[in-house]
């Protein structure tokens, strides 16, 4: 069993940062794939970023890339989003999510259903 729970979300406005964590229980941690995705009202659940077991291999939305940095500390059983120039569109719920199959494909990556855990969500709100 694994559980996630995100902090770090707040309300700031265009151009602003800010920094997710997403903390993990379990002994495995290191093990998983995590991810970030967001959910806008009224919008589906979308897929920001990805980070592989050790860290090396991540992924980005088009929308995010350049802006967002995915990372983990396996030490800590922590996985961070950090979020630069924020824009209002970011404006989200954003949950984290682990992936335990140990499979990867791009398509699969960007798929909710592909992940087994995911937390309860923090609130970013990006003001214009």
């Amino acid at each position: 069993q694994v559980q996630l729970v995100e902090s770090g979300g707040g309300l700031v406005q265009a151009g602003d940062s800010l920094r997710l964590s997403c903390a993990a229980s379990g002994r495995t941690f290191s093990s998983y794939s995590m991810a970030w995705f967001r959910q806008a009202p009224g919008k589906e659940r979308e897929f920001v970023t990805r980070v592989g077991q050790s860290g090396a291999y991540t992924y980005y939305a088009d929308s995010v890339k350049g802006r967002f940095t995915i990372s983990r500390d396996n030490a800590e059983k922590t996985v961070y989003l950090q979020m630069n120039s924020l824009k209002p569109e970011d404006t989200a719920v954003y949950y984290c999510a682990a992936d335990t199959s140990g499979y990867y494909t791009r398509v699969r990556a960007m798929t909710p259903t592909s992940y087994e855990y995911w937390g309860r969500g923090t609130q970013v709100t990006v003001s214009s």
